[in-house]
């Protein structure tokens, strides 16, 4: 906006000005005074507006009367009328989802949460020895593009062929390159306890850590309810960890229930309490700790109160499920009247959940009322699907957020 107003005096000689512009501007309908601070930058206080507002003045000097140029500010427009003055909204990154075989149905769980995700398909063969024979359809087609791998390493055979697809796809050019992998396998093995123990984790982290660095730098690693947050150290300067958790999800579900305001956590021992309690601090707390009694480790109720209460044992992961059911009884023994299970990754090799019978009501030491399990693990997904106690909360909302970070 423009208008042409009486010459101004040298700034030097008169800093202060107050001005009235003519009745036929067409800038001011009803003319007030303009009070101008002439200094190294004009800015003046409009008293025609209904909230006064300070404005920027550029002014063309070298001829009689000076023209001058008003500008509302930045900083004195309010940040929800951004959108009216056409200012860019910030939009959702394109992301090309690539899977492995067995994350199929996660990968479509993840692209139903948002338009942004697009599934691109990758042909996964053998060659007659064995080996594999893997085609990346469309490989130019993501040049320039924020490309991401959803990975299972649920088993020792099926990691080669996937860190294969995980070194390639980084050097296509593409604009970014994140990895997602919900379980990190051997997680539990990450210390030594005597001399000529490997620690497994470690061995893992370091092949991950030399991913190739993609046009945008380092790969991010999407890893979920890692074992021990210290295996973040681990991993070395050409890969970015950022470690997510299924304890929210399982917060949602626990709101849900008809009993929300009896839950009581349980933690089976005092590491998942570490890992665990200050997401959930505002859930009254059990701990159980295992002792040694001879050859035999038990568990043991270390603190907290489970009378009358519906109680819901949480820890990172399951295996053969031995000590989530030694906590069951050490809990109904005390007086929960209800025991349900979380554990973000459900492994449960030689199909260990079959140990695990439903309370329908009455006898938690005999049976769950819940286990709830995420989908992180495809192969136990399938098999434990329709059966109760068990109940699937699916990471797919969480990773289609953790794809645009």
């Amino acid at each position: 906006m423009s208008t042409t107003l009486p010459p101004l005096s040298s700034p030097s000689k008169n800093p202060i000005k107050t001005l009235k512009p003519s009745s036929s501007s067409s800038l001011f309908p009803n003319p007030q005074k303009l009070r101008f601070s002439v200094k190294n930058r004009i800015q003046c206080e409009l008293g025609s507006f209904d909230n006064p507002q300070n404005w920027t003045i550029d002014c063309v000097s070298g001829s009689d009367p000076i023209h001058i140029i008003l500008k509302p500010l930045h900083s004195s427009i309010p940040m929800a009328s951004n959108a009216a003055l056409g200012s860019p909204v910030k939009s959702s990154k394109k992301v090309c989802l690539f899977y492995c075989a067995e994350m199929k149905g996660l990968a479509e769980r993840i692209a139903s949460e948002s338009d942004a995700i697009e599934l691109r398909s990758i042909t996964w063969r053998t060659f007659d020895d064995g080996f594999p024979n893997l085609f990346i359809s469309n490989a130019h087609g993501i040049r320039g593009q924020h490309v991401a791998f959803l990975a299972s390493f649920s088993s020792p055979g099926v990691i080669f062929e996937q860190l294969s697809v995980i070194y390639a796809l980084p050097k296509l050019f593409v604009s970014s390159f994140t990895l997602v992998l919900p379980f990190f396998p051997t997680g539990t093995s990450e210390r030594m306890e005597e001399e000529g123990d490997v620690a497994t984790a470690f061995t893992l982290a370091t092949i991950l850590s030399n991913i190739p660095i993609s046009r945008g730098g380092p790969t991010s690693l999407v890893i979920f309810d890692i074992h021990a947050l210290q295996e973040r150290f681990y991993f070395g300067d050409n890969v970015l960890p950022c470690f997510e958790s299924g304890i929210p999800m399982l917060k949602n579900r626990l709101q849900e229930l008809p009993d929300s305001n009896n839950i009581s956590i349980a933690f089976p021992d005092d590491g998942a309490w570490k890992r665990f309690h200050k997401q959930l601090q505002h859930f009254p707390m059990i701990v159980c700790a295992k002792v040694r009694e001879g050859d035999q480790r038990i568990v043991r109720l270390k603190e907290g109160d489970p009378r009358g209460r519906h109680v819901v044992i949480v820890d990172d992961l399951v295996q053969s499920g031995g000590t989530l059911i030694e906590c069951q009884k050490v809990l109904a023994k005390h007086g929960a009247t209800k025991i349900s299970a979380y554990v973000t990754h459900g492994i449960f090799p030689n199909r260990s959940w079959e140990r695990f019978k439903h309370d329908n009501g009455g006898c938690p030491e005999n049976g769950l009322t819940y286990f709830w399990i995420t989908d992180s693990c495809p192969v136990t997904v399938r098999e434990v699907k329709n059966r109760a106690p068990f109940e699937v909360l699916s990471l797919a909302s969480s990773i289609a957020a953790a794809l645009q970070i």
